[in-house]
């Protein structure tokens, strides 16, 4: 019997299974910088400024109207995982926190009982087209933990495991943002997330292989649920070749092995928790009363009261990558 239980074409979001509820990956060819500002050097003329998803030239502007990103909205009941391997992102939010990160860095937000938060995308490369690549993993509470205090936490890149199976040219490298593989452990991750409790068996990896390789996906408790998210090139899944798709998988051992040009691939895995899920928008509750309440105390003011000047707020240019907490501290990665 095939691991694969099903095959599901990707498109702008990633379908998830209980416990992630979607995934996206956003890769981006920005132009050059125009002077200091951090804007696209180029015309925005034929975008829908505010709502540029148009992928024109290779780039979208998203919800930006000078510097590309997501200026403020509020979050509520779950928690999102941003991996950014290539460009940064500026953040603030509600709590006080702010960070400029990328280059391989996770931020993890446990927007618990409310928060707002910014991601913009500063444009620091004046001479030459900005890349951005990043992934960001909607991942829900527990009933128990919707109502939890909202967590800012910064996983610097130099602190992130990778493991490297076999020699260059001829590897599989794992980056290892949430779970275990081959007796390596992730950081730990916030303390209220359903990925906090080892017996939800909760995994994120992002794997690259390079042209070629095979490797084993070691299996998993049979309580968990596990999909493989292909975006970087053919690859055989247990006999199975996939493009630009996403993979069920059974929590068995799999073997995946790579085309002639590499391959790259994201994998969720988790034990389900279970409970409904009513989401809508950016609100995620266990009811439609949730939802109505999380309307009503987002409007009160009740959370994610934004006291910056500008919703879209990009850090100085030249500012380098950190993470300012809620109380003030400030951390920056050390190689």
């Amino acid at each position: 019997m095939s691991a694969i239980r099903q095959v599901v074409p990707l498109g702008g979001q990633w379908p998830g299974l209980d416990p992630f509820l979607f995934a996206v990956h956003h890769r981006d060819e920005f132009p050059p910088a125009e002077g200091e500002t951090m804007r696209p050097a180029a015309s925005l003329a034929g975008r829908s400024l505010g709502q540029d998803f148009s992928g024109k030239d290779g780039w979208s502007m998203y919800h930006g109207e000078t510097v590309p990103g997501f200026p403020q909205h509020p979050h509520r009941g779950f928690e999102t995982v941003t991996v950014v391997l290539d460009g940064v992102v500026d953040h603030a939010d509600s709590l006080g926190a702010a960070a400029r990160f990328g280059h391989g860095d996770t931020q993890w937000l446990t927007a618990g009982s409310g928060i707002s938060h910014s991601e913009m995308f500063p444009l620091l490369d004046t001479e030459r087209p900005n890349t951005m690549e990043l992934f960001q993993i909607w991942l829900n509470l527990a009933p128990e933990d919707k109502s939890a205090e909202p967590h800012f936490d910064m996983f610097w890149s130099e602190k992130t495991p990778v493991v490297v199976r076999g020699a260059d040219g001829a590897a599989a490298r794992f980056r290892l943002i949430a779970g275990e593989i081959d007796g390596v452990r992730a950081l730990d991750p916030p303390p209220h997330s359903w990925a906090a409790r080892p017996e939800n068996h909760l995994a994120i990896w992002i794997v690259t292989l390079d042209p070629g390789v095979s490797t084993e996906l070691p299996g998993a408790d049979p309580s968990a649920n596990r999909v493989l998210y292909n975006y970087g090139g053919p690859l055989t899944v247990d006999h199975q070749q996939l493009g630009y798709d996403a993979a069920v998988l059974a929590p068995e051992t799999v073997t995946v092995t790579a085309g002639d040009e590499g391959a790259s691939f994201l994998v969720l895995q988790a034990r389900p928790i279970g409970a409904p899920v009513v989401q809508q928008g950016p609100f995620v509750g266990n009811t439609r009363e949730d939802i109505v309440t999380a309307m009503q105390e987002y409007r009160a003011g009740v959370f994610g009261t934004w006291d910056l000047p500008q919703n879209d707020p990009v850090h100085p240019r030249g500012e380098t990558r950190f993470a300012r907490y809620p109380d003030g501290r400030v951390t920056r990665p050390v190689g």
